[in-house]
């Protein structure tokens, strides 16, 4: 029983967090993305919903300061981006890689992420399934989405965003019986996500490439 409750927790924290020791960049982060780019695409997905996830407005307080220079600096490599648009489209990756993860949806995680990331997410998604655990999760709202850091290095752009949300989870047996959490408390949750592109070529595409816990 001990082992059962301890690999429920287990299970409950890796959805909620996402696994937070991934990928050590095959790219960089994630800057503000062009009208054919990946998290636009997602955030359009979103839009046409009906119980898409509500996200929160871009604001003037939506770049952190520090950011500012790595902002400018992708800016000028690439005259298309724009703040607003990246940090929707950024939003609706942050809850299409969730659910995909969530489901265990490996073709999902394989179009969105980078090698580190995909092969993280695909190692818990083995181990969950191994005990028969399946996650029951719902990204309730994402309270704030902030640029953290940016930055341009040789042919690659990068873009950290921290993400404050709540999430309702529960972590169900192999017969559907609940072994952890509840779908009528959502938990706050705190991430620092990192996407990269190569913007010296024509794939518009950005990918999740690393993840953590904001401290």
């Amino acid at each position: 029983m001990v082992e059962i409750i301890l690999l429920a927790m287990v299970a409950l924290f890796i959805g909620l967090r996402l696994f937070s020791v991934l990928g050590r960049r095959t790219g960089h982060e994630q800057p503000v993305a062009k009208s054919a780019d990946l998290p636009q695409q997602g955030a359009a997905i979103a839009r046409a919903a009906p119980d898409a996830t509500p996200v929160a407005p871009a604001t003037a307080d939506a770049v952190d300061p520090s950011a500012n220079d790595g902002i400018r600096a992708i800016v000028a490599a690439d005259s298309d981006f724009d703040v607003a648009r990246f940090l929707d489209g950024a939003q609706a990756a942050y809850r299409m890689i969730l659910e995909a993860f969530w489901k265990g949806d490996q073709d999902a995680l394989d179009r969105l992420t980078g090698d580190d990331v995909r092969d993280a997410f695909r190692h818990a998604i083995a181990e969950r399934e191994a005990v028969g655990h399946v996650l029951d999760n719902r990204l309730v709202t994402i309270e704030r989405a902030v640029i953290e850091r940016a930055r341009v290095a040789g042919q690659m752009a990068s873009i950290t965003v921290r993400f404050d949300a709540d999430v309702a989870a529960v972590t169900r047996d192999r017969d559907g019986n609940v072994v952890a959490g509840s779908m009528s408390d959502a938990v706050p949750t705190h991430d620092v996500w990192t996407f990269s592109r190569n913007i010296h070529v024509d794939d518009p595409n950005w990918v999740l490439i690393e993840t953590d816990e904001a401290a």
